[in-house]
């Protein structure tokens, strides 16, 4: 049974084996990870962990600038992440309260949507009334998972990465 977890350096090699799948200039949208991020060592990988640590606190949390981490596991392996993102600012308007990525060997079995299912209750549990998500037109899976939880969709735009859609989820 999956479970929705919050970074630890304990699955390090788990995490890298996950990340390594995407290959090279492929996107994993929920695991919070920049371009300037060391994470193949382990010094590097519990820099950027506690990085994740620091956004998800309390402090973050009580300014509504943080971001929840979690990563959806099941047993060692690491099948993906999912990213909720506190408050109403630019960022957020572009690319959505919420950011998931399933690695290629696990999708297309539920995975993000159960995980949707479960960051929605940390949602409600932070106070948010509605969460914005944003995902690639062409994307299907992402639209069937969004529209399953009741993504109300609001349109479609341009984007620096071409057209996506946008929903609103209200909880």
């Amino acid at each position: 049974m999956p479970e929705l977890i919050a970074p630890t350096t304990y699955l390090h090699s788990a995490w890298l084996e996950a990340h390594h799948e995407w290959g090279p200039g492929l996107h994993e949208d929920g695991f919070g990870l920049d371009p300037s991020d060391e994470v193949d060592s382990p010094e590097g990988f519990a820099a950027w962990v506690a990085l994740l640590a620091d956004e998800s606190g309390s402090k973050a949390v009580e300014t509504g600038r943080g971001c929840t981490y979690r990563w959806i596991v099941e047993g060692n392996r690491v099948h993906g992440g999912i990213a909720l993102r506190h408050g109403l600012n630019d960022y957020v308007l572009q690319f959505g309260h919420i950011g998931y990525g399933i690695r290629p060997s696990s999708r297309r079995h539920g995975l993000a949507t159960w995980a949707l299912g479960r960051i929605l209750d940390e949602a409600r549990a932070l106070g948010l009334d509605r969460v914005l998500i944003v995902c690639e037109v062409d994307n299907l899976a992402s639209v069937k998972t969004v529209e399953h939880h009741g993504g109300v969709l609001e349109g479609v735009r341009d984007s620096e990465h071409g057209p996506v859609r946008r929903y609103w989820i209200k909880i």
